[in-house]
């Protein structure tokens, strides 16, 4: 019998490797995956883990259902002619090094454009060029690498989700047999002089050995592999002492059975295993009932505008349904799937793929969610209702994760639950040893007890689920976040900087008043429809005031500069509006916001802009400015400086004239210093200066302002509840401190009664479940107290 292990899948090689590049393979498929490899210079693969790999399965025909245009479409999450988007189910994923070589498969293929795992789903999301790979291409890639994907009829439906039925499998055989073991043990529990007992006490035991082998290899298989994983990589997983009290239980039992020199432990074994997934099944159920609350019940607060017979309205993104028309402004992202109608569609589809190149569609073409327009206004006709789940995902697309995501709380919790282990091993083997001498027939109890009982996994569970739980209960009060990290980072802000326009100012009551040569109905068109085709605030109240019909004919050149005006060619008519710097004139603006009108290269006059503050601002501030370092950026002139300077705090930064660079440029000086800064904006102007920040919050106000560069998005409405929100986040941080308290305690007091012997395995397999539970809903009903408390 050869004992050559495979250099590809680590299998045995038998008798007759196949040897090349002095290197041993058990068949042609491992070699051939290790030749691509090595040709792609990503031979690298294997100095991550010894043997990562899978033996490839045969390619030949074996897809040639992926030509078929229908299934394709199916399949494909985006398709925009040059881009396509899929995911697929890698169930072969189990390492880093599988991490690793499927996020460098553009080296494989040239045509792949990106690659993202997502490990704990064990997913992969490929952006490939459809012009030089096809859907088939990339399947059969990733097979002859033997990462060959799963794909099934439900793929074709999203909304199916895989449900894995193991751990109830698992379960349900472990209930089974503690209940047969349990009978079969009742006879030694009150055991005298019986020669009945005596001559079948043998059988039973055997019998118990046979039910408990399936208990060990069966059920309890996660711990050991989990377990055995952790220690390849020099880890001490949480699941170590759990597999060590599982194996002394069985071991000794089976000797018992074998030797009759004690009692056996079957019972206990299945117990402990029965309570152990239990405890596991009622987590994962806490933990999927959470997951579908924030899935279905948080919806974004954001606006689309619809077109009903003609009238421009504001509806919520939810509400839209196959058939609507809808009208798409400038920098405004594509909620749903859709036909264009009218305009010339520039879509900015780097939301969805990561490419920044414009995509051009023209009337009668499809346009995907997740496409941005960078032009002048178009329309289109939905084809297919709005999803939430899918929009949830474009917005945590891993393209647009910051780099300074802090997971603080999970590293301590990481470091306290590896030197945990080890402090519990240590007490394990001298509790034994001192109860060897003492009792040896207490012995094994102890150490198991004491391996069971003291468990970090309470202490684990209690971040995830204080910060999901967390996470729920603000998009319940349409405060949309990203992830938990958004709730973590939060608690670190020390300065927090607010653009002016559309963020502490209302765009529904802005005041607008025309000065200059009286516009004609014509020209008011003109203005009308170039002004809609852009989403920032001042254009938007511009927009509401101007009550004429818009004219139907194509904006030529249309541009917009963030901060400064928009630009365009209407029926031969060169149009400009903005500032006084971008329509080029000389006229003062008596430090108000100004709207210069200039109409081929004659100042027709402008609009003076009163902003009207949010409700409670100068309360806000208030508070605020008690706990943080404050700023004002704003790409307005300093007309309303000393109208802030009354409501502001003391030593309140006030910056006008800022172009987004400027405010990018802020934040950043503001980070170099050792600040962690939350910038709240309306995510047009501020998108750079979003992104660069801390924790960025977009306001919507009737607005469409989905963006990747944000954390957060906050209904315009709810800004007065802006203090409460940071309160809760600081709050959310201290649940989760006292709920580490809480598990330390549990431990030190199951840890006393285990050592003195107080404290049988099969009670310790019920409490440490229990003690999981416990902590999730202790931390489940404080957040949700402290959120009441908070309103």
């Amino acid at each position: 019998m050869s004992d050559t292990p495979c250099y590809h899948c680590g299998l045995d090689c038998d008798k007759n490797p196949i040897v090349f590049n002095e290197k041993n393979f058990c068949c042609n498929g491992c070699k051939t995956v290790y030749e691509i490899l090595n040709q792609n210079e990503l031979s690298c693969y294997y100095d991550m883990e010894n043997s990562p790999g899978q033996i490839p399965n045969e390619i030949k025909g074996k897809y040639e259902y992926l030509s078929n245009p229908e299934i394709v479409e199916k399949l494909i999450e985006f398709n925009d002619g040059n881009i396509s988007v899929v995911e697929f189910y890698i169930p072969s994923i189990h390492c880093s090094a599988c991490i690793w070589v499927l996020e460098n498969l553009e080296k494989l293929n040239p045509a792949i454009v990106n690659s993202m795992v997502n490990f704990p789903n064990k997913t992969i999301r490929i952006n490939f060029k459809t012009e030089h790979a096809t859907l088939k291409d990339i399947v059969e890639l990733l097979t002859s690498i033997a990462y060959e994907p799963y794909i099934s009829l439900e793929d074709a439906d999203k909304s199916a989700k895989k449900v894995d039925k193991t751990l109830i499998y698992q379960l349900g055989y472990a209930a089974f047999a503690f209940g047969n073991i349990m009978l079969l043990a009742f006879p030694e529990y009150f055991e005298k002089d019986d020669i009945w007992l005596d001559h079948y006490k043998y059988m039973f035991r055997y019998m118990m050995l046979v039910l408990s082998i399936p208990v060990v290899v069966y059920s309890a298989k996660d711990y050991f592999i989990t377990a055995y994983k952790g220690l390849k990589k020099g880890i001490l997983s949480v699941d170590v002492p759990i597999a060590l009290g599982i194996i002394v239980l069985f071991a000794r039992s089976t000797y018992e059975a074998f030797l009759d020199d004690g009692i056996v432990f079957f019972d206990s074994l299945s117990g402990l295993v029965f309570f152990l997934l239990l405890g596991r099944f009622f987590q994962q159920k806490t933990y999927n009932f959470l997951s579908f609350e924030r899935d279905y019940r948080s919806y974004f607060p954001i606006a689309v505008t619809k077109i009903v017979h003609g009238k421009e309205e504001n509806v919520p993104v939810q509400s839209i349904r196959e058939g609507d028309r809808l009208l798409i402004r400038n920098e405004e992202l594509i909620p749903v799937d859709g036909i264009l109608i009218n305009g010339e569609g520039l879509l900015d589809y780097s939301f969805v793929t990561g490419e920044s190149a414009s995509v051009y569609k023209a009337n009668g073409e499809k346009v995907y969610a997740g496409g941005k327009q960078v032009g002048g206004a178009i329309e289109i006709d939905v084809i297919n209702k709005i999803s939430e789940s899918y929009l949830t995902e474009l917005w945590s697309n891993d393209v647009f994760g910051k780099d300074t995501f802090e997971r603080d709380l999970k590293t301590v919790t990481n470091n306290i639950s590896k030197y945990f282990t080890v402090v519990i091993l240590i007490i394990a083997a001298l509790a034994g040893s001192f109860w060897f001498i003492h009792d040896s027939k207490e012995a094994v109890g102890v150490i198991s007890a004491v391996l069971i009982i003291a468990c970090p996994c309470a202490l684990a569970l209690s971040a995830p689920f204080a910060l999901g739980n967390m996470l729920r209960i603000f998009g319940y009060r349409k405060f949309y976040m990203k992830n938990a990290g958004v709730i973590e980072r939060m608690n670190k802000i020390d300065h927090i900087i607010f653009d002016k326009t559309g963020t502490i100012t209302t765009n529904d009551s802005t005041t607008l008043n025309f000065e200059g040569k009286k516009l004609t109905t014509k020209e008011l068109q003109l203005v009308k429809t170039l002004i809609r085709s852009s989403n920032h605030p001042l254009s938007r109240a511009l927009n509401d005031a101007i009550i004429v019909e818009p004219l139907l004919d194509k904006i030529e050149n249309y541009q917009e500069v963030l901060g400064k005006g928009i630009s365009g060619i209407i029926q031969g008519n060169e149009i400009k509006i903005g500032s006084a710097f971008f329509v080029e004139t000389k006229l003062e603006q008596n430090l108000n916001t100004i709207i210069f009108i200039k109409i081929n290269q004659d100042i027709k006059g402008y609009y003076r802009s009163k902003n009207v503050y949010r409700e409670d601002v100068e309360r806000v501030f208030a508070q605020l400015g008690k706990k943080y370092k404050m700023s004002i950026l704003s790409g307005d002139n300093e007309g309303e400086k000393v109208y802030l300077e009354k409501i502001l705090p003391m030593g309140t930064n006030l910056l006008f004239s800022q172009t987004p660079q400027n405010k990018l440029d802020y934040v950043k000086k503001l980070q170099v210093d050792g600040h962690h800064v939350l910038m709240v904006g309306d995510g047009l102007n501020d998108a750079g200066a979003l992104a660069q920040s801390n924790v960025g919050i977009a306001i919507s106000e009737n607005v469409n302002v989905f963006s990747p560069a944000c954390d957060a998005i906050m209904e315009a409405k709810l800004f007065n509840k802006l203090p409460k929100f940071l309160t809760l986040s600081h709050k959310t941080i201290q649940i989760i401190k006292w709920s580490f308290k809480v598990s330390f305690t549990y431990n030190v007091v199951g840890l006393y009664f285990a050592v003195t012997a107080q404290l049988t395995p099969i009670v310790a397999a019920i409490l440490m479940p229990l003690s999981s539970i416990s902590i999730v809903v202790f931390v489940t009903v404080l957040t949700n107290f402290v959120s009441k408390r908070t309103k």
